[in-house]
């Protein structure tokens, strides 16, 4: 069923409410306007923005695209920064759809949606796995999703649920709305800009039609066994127990991402053989009959043994994302060198503390201990440079731990209950 009037609940109560789930920290877009400035008048501001966005009165600025590094480094992905002012009618749209969406979403999906984590995403896949004991698990990575999604298919996907002509006109001035790069004004035939508020929803919006309900609906009655979904934004991974189901899906899937314009990475998109250790007869390939591993939201799944003797799914910091975390300390240790120590230890005591709160789960004590370790050294290194003098020895920088000491690497969630 559709919903023809929306708009209505859109008053200056709800932009003010978008207002305050906005952040405020973000980076300006291309009129350079604050968080700050725009609340100087605020309510003025908010009913000014009502009025236009009721009337269809309202212009979407282009977003201004930067770029930041993207793996390790040797590739860069493009951002797009809107105004604060777009921000802020994104958000309130996007609390309207949220509330229709959250209805259809499957549980398969974790990625952006209110009450749903990464680590939930995480936790159901260990014990899916586990339950299956192993099987044949499919990595699934689309190739510049956001760059080239298809508009008018998802024009079409969200006017099966949502047919008020406010909403629609505006989601239509954000995905026209254009790209400010080196001064110069382009305006893509598609994708959504990667970095808006609305961009994740739209993205869910599309992924589960191209994929959730295609793989619930018409893939797993298929099947011979048993399959389990799991899709953080268009991160995904599918866990077979049949190896004939993994390869049958494996091979009419880059059919039904080409439908709706997508392609699958070639090199990213692979099937692993992951059955439990002792359920795997040994191969002549060398490999000693071991399993494969495959990698989910910065995170190595292998098998291993628990202190019970038992086999389980465990889990550690991939390898890509420790060095690129490690890299970038060390180079926010040699560019702030000369600040004040006390600043400098401020700000690694906050930059460890996410790394261990993101990191920090059951088994992976030790790739956080290596971290904190590495993280020590890179600090010792560049303070050792502030001057021609010799360098640092380690006793004078033990003092130093002693007065300005970084937090101990830790398991920050130990249990975390799956959605």
């Amino acid at each position: 069923m559709a919903f023809t009037s929306l708009s209505h609940h859109i008053d200056v109560d709800w932009l003010r409410e978008a207002y305050k789930r906005t952040r405020k920290d973000g980076a300006a877009g291309i009129d350079g306007q604050t968080a700050a400035g725009y609340a100087t008048h605020l309510e003025d501001n908010l009913r000014s923005l009502l009025d236009r966005a009721k009337s269809g009165g309202y212009r979407a600025p282009p977003v201004r695209r930067v770029h930041i590094p993207k793996g390790d480094g040797s590739q860069m992905r493009p951002i797009g920064i809107p105004t604060f002012e777009d921000k802020v009618l994104q958000r309130a749209v996007a609390m309207v759809l949220e509330a229709i969406y959250e209805q259809d979403f499957l549980d398969c999906s974790y990625g952006f949606r209110p009450g749903r984590s990464a680590h939930q995403a995480l936790e159901v896949l260990q014990h899916e796995s586990v339950c299956m004991a192993g099987g044949w698990v499919l990595e699934v990575d689309i190739k510049k999703f956001f760059d080239t999604l298809d508009r008018t298919h998802l024009r079409e996907m969200v006017r099966r649920r949502v047919r008020d002509g406010v909403l629609l006109r505006l989601i239509g001035k954000w995905l026209n709305a254009g790209v400010m790069e080196s001064g110069g004004l382009s305006y893509p035939e598609a994708g959504t800009p990667q970095g808006g508020v609305v961009s994740p929803l739209l993205a869910n919006v599309y992924l589960h039609e191209v994929l959730d309900t295609w793989f619930e609906r018409d893939v797993k009655p298929r099947l011979q066994g048993r399959a389990h979904l799991v899709r953080y934004a268009d991160d995904a991974v599918m866990v077979f127990s049949c190896e004939d189901d993994a390869r049958r899906v494996m091979d009419v899937l880059p059919k039904r991402f080409a439908k709706y314009g997508l392609t699958l990475h070639p090199d990213k998109t692979r099937l692993v053989e992951f059955r439990r250790p002792d359920r795997r007869p040994p191969r002549d390939s060398g490999d000693g009959g071991r399993p494969g591993t495959f990698d989910l939201l910065g995170f190595t799944h292998f098998w291993g043994l628990s202190r019970k003797g038992k086999w389980v799914v465990k889990r550690r910091t991939a390898r890509g994302r420790f060095t690129r975390a490690l890299r970038r300390v060390t180079e926010w240790c040699r560019l702030n060198r000369h600040h004040p120590v006390a600043e400098q230890h401020k700000a690694l005591v906050q930059k460890l503390r996410g790394h261990f709160g993101y990191y920090g789960i059951i088994g992976n004590y030790e790739a956080l201990h290596c971290f904190w370790e590495y993280t020590k050294y890179a600090w010792r290194k560049w303070l050792a440079r502030r001057s021609r003098r010799k360098g640092m020895p380690w006793p004078r920088m033990d003092r130093l731990l002693e007065r300005y000491p970084l937090p101990r690497p830790r398991i920050a969630r130990p249990w975390c209950a799956p959605a």
